[in-house]
């Protein structure tokens, strides 16, 4: 088998969040003081905040947000943006029991749905994030290989499983959700010329992950994603996609 798979079968709610950018603690006060959730699994859709600190950072954020998970039998799943260090989800870095990082193409099973989690996207501003990186070299703002990829021999061998998968999560979204526009890009196309077509190759490796999906016979239902900080939803050939603002949430219907 050549893709993980995360199982919660304490789990009896999902919820899917959008972009984090590293407050952790004010996630896990939304899921354990906001809406006090219990026995509850939340899968960030991406751009979480790995690799702009130090790995001592991030296991001290965990040791402050443990007891709270804790107490009210919680978990936190991460899929990578592209606002993220990707080693932290390939390598796994980060996997703790109740707090880790999920690679592309792991698929999680909680609360009768099997969810399949590819992160990855482009950063509109990489020009600046790599200038960045040049006056501060001792810093890393941006990761070459931070963008989607639709892996065929993956999705196949999920098909090939027997694993029926119902939920997706990624970070970006398949050209024909929103945006589907590119207002507020020609600033950032001016200073990256090459960002246009790079845009829209992102949004059609998720347009080849969606079909083969669809070509397989899975019972696709739902499909989130974070990126654009906006919210949005749409039933689109019987799949409810829904973009996700950052730190919303959005609990997927239980399934059993």
């Amino acid at each position: 088998m050549t893709f993980p798979i995360f199982s919660y079968p304490r789990a009896k709610s999902v919820v899917v969040c959008g972009d984090i950018h590293g407050d952790f603690e004010v996630l896990v006060y939304a899921m354990c003081e906001c809406y006090d959730m219990h026995d509850t699994l939340v899968i960030v859709a991406g751009d979480c905040g790995f690799g702009f600190k130090k790995s001592e950072y991030y296991e001290q954020e965990f040791r402050r947000i443990e007891k709270r998970l804790l107490k009210n039998n919680c978990w936190i799943a991460m899929v990578r943006g592209n606002h993220d260090d990707p080693s932290y989800f390939s390598e796994q870095k980060i996997s703790h029991k109740r707090f880790r990082t999920v690679s592309d193409y792991s698929v999680i099973e909680a609360c009768g749905h099997n969810i399949l989690c590819v992160g990855g996207a482009i950063s509109i501003d990489r020009t600046y994030r790599l200038e960045a990186m040049e006056n501060n070299p001792d810093k890393t703002y941006y990761w070459y290989d931070e963008t989607v990829r639709y892996d065929a021999q993956k999705v196949q061998s999920i098909t090939d499983s027997g694993i029926k998968i119902d939920a997706v999560v990624t970070h970006t979204a398949p050209s024909f959700c929103e945006f589907i526009t590119k207002k507020g890009l020609e600033e950032w196309i001016e200073v990256d010329p090459d960002l246009d077509v790079d845009c829209d190759n992102e949004r059609k490796q998720l347009d080849e992950l969606y079909s083969h999906l669809r070509r397989d016979g899975h019972p696709l239902r739902y499909w989130y994603y974070g990126h654009f900080h906006h919210s949005w939803n749409s039933e689109i050939d019987g799949i409810l996609f829904r973009m996700l603002n950052i730190i919303e949430l959005h609990e997927l219907p239980t399934n059993r």
